[in-house]
């Protein structure tokens, strides 16, 4: 058995790894890193955040080419299969991969790949793909193993008709009627999807409202446009068993209801992937969904050993991920990198796509802070306009009297990238986060940018 000696070693390649191992790097240590897969790149890159939204990007196209009077001139509206769209995001994955082993290659990170477990809290044991144990000491661990979909025992994922969030992308035909058990984040973004390639959709919310972190206002928008594009969202429903048949599923629902598809897609819920780690032998319990508890330092109850990512639970976020990782390892080399990252965006690739940062009109007013609304309609803006993307807002919420920026909403074309241009003032001091910077400040025209400046005026106007 091969040993090797780091003075950090971080399981996982996914955004937390990723981030953990190159702020290790810097400061000049021996790092070495572990995946279970022979290509770096976590479940982010091959099954989570980069094919689902390479996904959506090639869905947004086909919706735009089918509705688009432009393209007539071209042809007919045509239909696209999920493997078509599939093709893209396969593309992108490679692409990601490559970049990101020239990341490790560069910085002189040693990779292994296979099954990692803890022999004792300074020591991983790694089962290689070959079939090879090797050993690596370290001063300190970072877990960045990610998560996988919860899978329930009572509903049968080995049916060639009943998948989850991971394995949908093994999908080999395009469903007429698809169930979607689970209105979260993933539920909410494969429903459109599905719908933007001409599936009927159910999706099944166990919640009286979709999204209810959410902006009222936000969630309701994007229920309505769900509902324009043939989904059926179905609130306040829980599943009593999935029974599949030689050519459909049909989802029994405690209600008495039976929902019949083609497919069905179980979104609900995470689980972090510790269950091979071995945590047994160095005294981590995880929760009953697999994840491990930190301290705001990103560090477990044993003291050289840290954990961020999905694997820890809250945001579960690929940006928040890469700050955690980067964090953790923050706290270990004392570099002045360290933070508690607790400012995370909201960003859902829907169509449209929805982005939020800061307090939400309810939360405002159960603290009881005199608050006003500032908005801007997207299908009164040029860029808009120019781009056929009419639907949309953007929603400022800012205090009455100080006039500090308290929370952005956006729905809409480019959403996830206005939000940053409201974090980035509500993260200044003093005057500087105030709505008056919008007014004040000249936005380059036609852009989605200067709905800033609408909104702002619109919020202004309504102060007396």
């Amino acid at each position: 058995m091969a040993v090797y000696n780091f003075d950090v070693v971080v399981l996982g390649t996914g955004p937390a790894g990723e981030g953990a191992a190159m702020n290790a790097v810097r400061s000049g240590r021996k790092i070495a890193v572990v995946d279970e897969r022979p290509l770096v790149g976590g479940n982010c890159t091959h099954l989570g955040t980069i094919p689902s939204k390479a996904l959506r990007h090639s869905v947004r196209q086909i919706m735009q080419y089918n509705t688009n009077p432009l393209f007539r001139q071209i042809g007919e509206p045509r239909w696209f299969s999920f493997q078509d769209v599939l093709k893209s995001a396969e593309k992108v994955i490679g692409k990601q991969v490559t970049s990101r082993t020239s990341y490790y290659a560069r910085n002189r990170i040693s990779t292994f790949f296979g099954t990692a477990s803890f022999a004792d809290e300074h020591c991983i044991e790694v089962v290689c793909l070959n079939g090879a144990v090797e050993r690596l000491v370290a001063k300190q661990i970072i877990v960045a193993t990610g998560s996988r979909p919860y899978r329930p025992a009572d509903v049968d994922f080995n049916h060639p008709r009943i998948y989850d969030s991971d394995t949908i992308l093994k999908l080999t035909h395009t469903p007429r009627r698809i169930i979607i058990y689970g209105a979260g984040v993933i539920g909410t973004e494969y429903a459109s999807i599905f719908s933007g390639l001409g599936v009927l959709v159910d999706l099944v919310d166990t919640r009286d409202q979709l999204l209810n972190f959410l902006d009222d206002e936000i969630s309701d928008a994007l229920s309505y446009h769900l509902r324009t594009n043939n989904v059926i969202i179905r609130h306040n429903e829980e599943y009593e068993r999935v029974e599949g048949t030689e050519n459909a599923v049909i989802l029994h629902l405690k209600s008495g209801k039976k929902i019949k598809a083609d497919a069905f897609l179980w979104c609900n819920g995470r689980t972090g992937n510790t269950d091979k780690l071995g945590l047994e032998n160095i005294g981590i319990k995880p929760n009953s969904r697999g994840q491990i508890q930190v301290d705001e330092h990103y560090r477990t109850q044993v003291p050289n050993i840290y954990a961020a990512g999905d694997v820890i639970g809250w945001p579960s976020l690929a940006s928040a991920a890469y700050d955690q990782g980067r964090s953790a390892a923050g706290s270990i080399m004392e570099n002045d990198s360290w933070r508690f990252v607790d400012d995370v965006p909201t960003g859902i690739y829907t169509i449209p796509e929805i982005s939020s940062i800061g307090k939400t009109e309810r939360e405002l007013t159960q603290a009881k802070v005199p608050y006003e609304v500032g908005k801007a309609f997207f299908k009164g803006m040029a860029r808009a306009q120019i781009s056929y993307e009419p639907v949309g807002m953007l929603k400022i919420l800012f205090h009455r009297e100080t006039l500090e920026v308290l929370g952005v909403h956006c729905f809409g074309y480019q959403a996830s990238e206005i939000v940053h241009i409201g974090q980035a003032i509500m993260n200044q001091k003093g005057e500087a986060n105030t709505i008056k910077y919008f007014v004040n400040t000249t936005f380059n025209y036609p852009t989605m940018a200067e709905a800033y400046r609408v909104a702002a005026f619109d919020g202004l106007n309504r102060l007396f």
